[in-house]
């Protein structure tokens, strides 16, 4: 197993017990359980739809699948925790019955949630906030003893926006990185994955900025995960739309490969596969 260093990047996932690596790239694939997803093809209502969607993830390719029931989006209306949790457990208690074999993300800033979710079957915890909108997130995400996804956001889906000012944005988001690392280790967290957060409090030239500069985060000695999939910062710079973002979609994905990426977060899982083969084919070269 490959040791957590400076120079040595960490590369497996503990997952109840399963060694994961992520020495090759793996794709996690987007399954919403919301209304108001940005893109509208994520959404999915019902057990059918849900099972649906997962089995189409996992036939795909995909290692993990990363379930949401609060809407990030920039301006996003609040849900409530009751909510949260009515569409959340049940997706979760659907796929890991149905597909027992199936990684399952959750994607909550809320400790609850984030506790309810794993004993319900789910393994990992993606939190956007970074510990930040619920101070009891870091020490649940330690007793349960799960890997964790530690994104970089500024304020909340609701504004987000609003809070998109930097002095040096890489040396903001490595000494945000920096912290929260710290503050997992000291709870004994184990499993920690970098997530620059892509559009999170951040106008489209600052993504561009920190997608180029992705590869610099290696100095934590962790896995990264790259989620661009159709976002704005590719479709508003095109023209277009998210539901014709999908070219755009393949390039910045096989950039953020190119820049160290071991996880895409995507909601078209056998694009992001061929983004992934084809990289390794070239590097073999």
């Amino acid at each position: 197993m490959a040791k957590d260093t400076f120079l040595n990047r960490k590369t497996t996932l503990n997952l109840k017990g399963k060694l994961i690596d992520l020495e090759r790239p793996a794709v996690m694939g987007i399954l919403n359980v919301t209304p108001d997803s940005f893109y509208d093809s994520s959404r999915m209502s019902g057990k059918d739809a849900v099972l649906s969607q997962a089995e189409k993830f996992l036939e795909a390719g995909a290692r993990f699948i990363d379930i949401g029931a609060y809407s990030s989006r920039p301006g996003a209306a609040d849900v409530s925790l009751e909510e949260e949790l009515s569409r959340i457990i049940p997706a979760v208690e659907a796929i890991h019955q149905h597909f027992p074999e199936a990684i399952l993300s959750i994607d909550t800033f809320r400790a609850v949630v984030a506790k309810n979710s794993i004993e319900a079957g789910a393994h990992i915890i993606n939190d956007i906030s970074g510990g930040t909108l619920d101070e009891a997130m870091f020490q649940t995400v330690a007793d349960l003893d799960v890997p964790y996804i530690l994104m970089h956001m500024k304020g909340n889906p609701q504004n987000m926006h609003l809070d998109i000012a930097y002095d040096n944005l890489l040396l903001e988001v490595v000494d945000y990185f920096s912290k929260k690392v710290a503050q997992l280790r000291a709870l004994g967290v184990k499993d920690i994955i970098l997530d620059p957060g892509f559009g999170f409090a951040k106008k489209r030239h600052h993504s561009y900025e920190l997608l180029n500069h992705m590869e610099d985060l290696k100095i934590f000695g962790l896995s990264m995960l790259a989620g661009v999939s159709r976002k704005s910062m590719i479709y508003q710079e095109l023209g277009t739309t998210a539901a014709d973002a999908l070219n755009g979609t393949s390039v910045l994905n096989t950039i953020a490969l190119l820049k160290g990426a071991s996880i895409l977060r995507v909601h078209d899982v056998k694009e992001a596969m061929e983004c992934i083969k084809l990289v390794e084919l070239t590097q073999r070269s």
